[in-house]
C-alpha cells in the first residue's frame, strides 16, 4: 500500500513532472514550448478567457444591474427536440475535452508518460477521492456563500446552473458536463501550464499568478465576483498540486463542487427563496 507522502514514482518533483535522469528525453527549445503553449491554450481555456471577457463587457454596458441578468451554463440546444439535444450535448462534452487529449499527446511525444506526467492516473484513486472529497466540501460551501454575496452586491450575474428539459438523460448529461469541465480544467490550467512555465523558467510565484487569473478570467461571463471567486480557487489548487504533485485530487473536488451545483439547482430551483433563478 501506497503511503501518501511516498515520492512521485521514476524520479518525478511535484508540479514538476519527470526529472531529466538518464534516458530522459531532450527537451524542445523555449520557443517550441511557447508556441505549443500558446495554441493549447488558443484551443481551450485562453480562448473561452477572451469569449468571457466580451461577454463580460456586454454585460456592463447593458442597461441595468448584473443581478438582473443571467448565465446559463447548462442550456437545451434543440428545445422539443430531446433526442437532437441529447445529441448536442454529447457533442459538446466530447468536443471541449480534445485539448485534453492533444496535451496527453504531447507529454508522450517528449517522454513524459502522458498524463501520468501531470498525476492523472489510476495509480492513487483512493488518495484522489478522499483529498478531492474534503477540498469539495471546504471550497463548494465557501464558494456558494461568496457569490450569493457577490450577487447581492451587484458584482455578479445571476448563475443558472442548468436549464434542461425534464427528460431522462438531463442528470447522466449534467454530470457528464461536470466531469469534462474538471477534466479540461484541471489537466490545462493546472498541470499542463504549470508544466510548461517550469519549463520556460517562469518563478514558482509568476506561474502561481499565470494560473491563477486564467481560471478566473474564463469565469468573467459569470461577473466580478466569478473572476475573484475563482482566481482564489486557482490560487489553492496551484498551491495543493504543488505539495501533492497530481491533478487527481483536483478533478475529483472541481467534478464533485460541479455535480452538485448542477444537480442541486435542478432539485432546488423554485422550491426555496435563497437561491436565485433568473
Amino acid at each position: 500500500m501506497q503511503s501518501e507522502t511516498s515520492p512521485v514514482p521514476d524520479g518525478d518533483v511535484p508540479g514538476q513532472g519527470p526529472g531529466r535522469g538518464a534516458g530522459a528525453a531532450e527537451e524542445p527549445s523555449r520557443k517550441v514550448l511557447r508556441s505549443e503553449t500558446l495554441i493549447v491554450l488558443g484551443l481551450s481555456l485562453g480562448a473561452s478567457a477572451l469569449s468571457a471577457l466580451i461577454s463580460f463587457i456586454g454585460s456592463v454596458t447593458k442597461p441595468g444591474g448584473l443581478k438582473h441578468q443571467a448565465a446559463t451554463l447548462n442550456a437545451s440546444h434543440a428545445p422539443g427536440r430531446p433526442w437532437l439535444d441529447l445529441a448536442w450535448q454529447l457533442f459538446g462534452i466530447a468536443t471541449a475535452l480534445v485539448p485534453v487529449a492533444l496535451v496527453a499527446h504531447l507529454l508522450m511525444r517528449e517522454r513524459a508518460g502522458g498524463l501520468r506526467a501531470i498525476g492523472f492516473d489510476r495509480r492513487r484513486p483512493g488518495f484522489d477521492l478522499s483529498r478531492g472529497a474534503g477540498l469539495a466540501a471546504v471550497i463548494g460551501g465557501s464558494g456558494l456563500l461568496l457569490y450569493l454575496g457577490a450577487r447581492a452586491a451587484g458584482f455578479n450575474l445571476t448563475v443558472v446552473p442548468e436549464a434542461l428539459p425534464g427528460v431522462w438523460w438531463k442528470i447522466p448529461v449534467l454530470v457528464a458536463s461536470a466531469v469534462q469541465n474538471a477534466v479540461l480544467e484541471e489537466v490545462i490550467v493546472i498541470g499542463y501550464l504549470l508544466r510548461r512555465l517550469d519549463q520556460l523558467g517562469w518563478s514558482s510565484m509568476a506561474a502561481l499568478v499565470a494560473s491563477a487569473v486564467l481560471r478566473g478570467s474564463y469565469h468573467l461571463y459569470q461577473g466580478i465576483g466569478g473572476f475573484f471567486g475563482n482566481m482564489v480557487m486557482g490560487v489553492i489548487f496551484v498551491l495543493l498540486y504543488r505539495r501533492w504533485g497530481r491533478v487527481g485530487p483536483l478533478v475529483a473536488a472541481h467534478a464533485l463542487i460541479d455535480t452538485v451545483a448542477f444537480l442541486g439547482y435542478a432539485l432546488l430551483a423554485g422550491r426555496v427563496g435563497w437561491l436565485p433563478t433568473g
